[in-house]
């Protein structure tokens, strides 16, 4: 919700979570998927979830992204039954221990199966295109990330679609989906341009375009929604952490990060630290 001052609020699990412009919440990426190719940021076991999760806060972090799901195009598609198996054992544990979870899937039965054990917030790596997704958010009542994609999911995805008005025209696009949600009854989003997918475009292209849309976040600010950046992960970590830094100099409301205290360093030294949720 939208505040006279500008400023946004969201609901999650009986949690609220403060957006003022000025300030720049981490969400800590935990994989339980021992698929994934960013290997620091996979964890064994629900138990090591707990513990990889409270390090992650100490640092200060907001929010703790849970994926069972490897997003990869050359890794396989889990069951929905599988999935869940991966991820509840330790998202109630999460839950338990006062976290936000957001859940990071794009199939609805595991966002129902993890709303109803406590995560905060459905983060759609199928951009809320598909009709049952939306019907499951809407009927949680529960904040949403909708991310831009070109494909279904991030696994039937092919080449990106390179232009030097990137960060318009992902605008555009996320203008009409925020239309369509609404007359849902969709309203508490979180605007994700989509970095982190993995196309079958050049590399080097596809990077010099993710600069691009960072530096044109203001854009997708402009739509009244707190924007996330979803920080690639880049094989040379110079490259990450310029990433990481233009997101905050360009005013992302939220960073979703695999080098956690990196990411709450630089939040600090940019004066940039958010409340916590209450």
């Amino acid at each position: 919700m939208t505040e006279a001052n500008g400023s946004t609020t969201l609901h999650a699990a009986g949690r609220t979570l403060e957006f003022d412009g000025h300030s720049t919440h981490v969400m800590a990426v935990l994989n339980l998927s021992p698929e994934s190719r960013v290997r620091h940021s996979v964890v064994g076991s629900p138990e090591e979830a707990l513990e990889r999760a409270r390090a992650y806060r100490s640092f200060g972090a907001s929010i703790v992204d849970l994926g069972a799901q490897s997003s990869h195009f050359e890794n396989r598609e889990l069951s929905a039954d599988e999935e869940i198996g991966r991820m509840l054992p330790a998202l109630r544990l999460l839950v338990d221990d006062g976290f936000v979870v957001s859940v990071d899937t794009w199939k609805p039965a595991v966002a129902r199966a993890a709303l109803e054990a406590g995560a905060g917030i459905v983060n759609d790596t199928g951009g809320l295109q598909d009709p049952e997704m939306v019907e499951v958010v809407a009927g949680a009542g529960a904040p949403a990330v909708v991310m831009y994609i070109e494909g279904r999911n991030p696994l039937a995805v092919g080449d990106l679609e390179f232009s030097a008005d990137k960060p318009q025209e992902v605008a555009e696009r996320f203008a009409a989906r925020i239309d369509a949600l609404a007359g849902r009854g969709i309203r508490e989003l979180i605007l994700d341009p989509g970095l982190s997918i993995n196309y079958r475009s050049d590399y080097e292209e596809y990077g010099r375009q993710q600069l691009r849309v960072i530096r044109g976040l203001g854009a997708l600010r402009a739509l009244g929604h707190p924007v996330l950046v979803p920080v690639p992960r880049k094989a040379d970590t110079n490259r990450m952490l310029a990433y990481l830094t233009l997101s905050l100099e360009y005013g992302a409301d939220l960073i979703r990060v695999h080098d956690v205290e990196a990411a709450c360093d630089l939040v600090a030294l940019f004066g940039r630290t958010a409340a916590p949720p209450a």
